[in-house]
């Protein structure tokens, strides 16, 4: 049998606490067992971390750098230089021509009027006519008529013998006589039955007119 381990010392001082301690064979006893197995396991790490390090490490192969290699240089082509080509004149599009506003319309003055009355027959504007004098009482045949006539105080006159403006004279074969340009019939065309008297104009005296 084992004997039995001694107790710890336990000691009461005058204050009434109480002291244990522990024997000297107690503690002698489990102190080299701590040691050694912590001594034990640094040694199992340490082994552990150098056999660790000492294995191989691989090492991933990286892939080749490849160079491209630099272009030869190309000499330059000793061309002539061209002629600078000008582009084409553009041909400019005429201005459009600006319509001036038309000039506005003038009113013009009224055209004279035409006399009228007595002072269309005033002295001297219009000469008298002289030919054959036709008897009131004569009856003329178609393509004749009278022409009155005054002098300028206003005195009238015998009437004289006209082609009337639509009557033409035309001889036995249809062909027309030719007649004065005033239209006064001369002796030689006059109706047959009426008086050759021609129309004696008054001489006016220059005071009365």
């Amino acid at each position: 049998m084992r004997s039995p381990q001694p107790g710890p010392d336990r000691r009461t001082d005058s204050d009434g606490v109480t002291r244990v301690t522990p024997s000297r064979e107690s503690s002698g006893g489990v102190g080299p067992w701590l040691i050694g197995g912590a001594t034990a396991v640094t040694a199992l790490c340490v082994g552990l971390c150098l056999w660790w390090l000492s294995r191989p490490v691989p090492v991933e192969e990286l892939p080749p750098i490849v160079v491209a290699a630099r272009p030869a240089p190309v000499a330059p082509s000793l061309e002539p230089a061209r002629p600078a080509v000008r582009p084409a004149a553009v041909p400019v599009a005429a201005p459009t021509p600006v319509e001036e506003p038309a000039p506005m319309p003038v009113d013009e003055p009224p055209p004279p009027e035409g006399k009228s009355g007595t002072a269309l027959y005033q002295r001297g504007t219009k000469p008298l006519k002289r030919g054959l004098v036709v008897p009131d009482d004569f009856e003329l045949p178609p393509g004749y008529m009278r022409h009155y006539q005054a002098t300028d105080n206003g005195q009238p006159l015998a009437a004289i013998l006209m082609f009337h403006p639509d009557f033409t004279p035309k001889d036995a074969n249809g062909q027309p006589i030719p007649i004065p340009e005033n239209r006064v019939v001369p002796e030689e065309m006059a109706p047959p039955g009426m008086p050759h008297r021609l129309l004696e104009i008054p001489v006016e005296d220059e005071d009365s007119q």
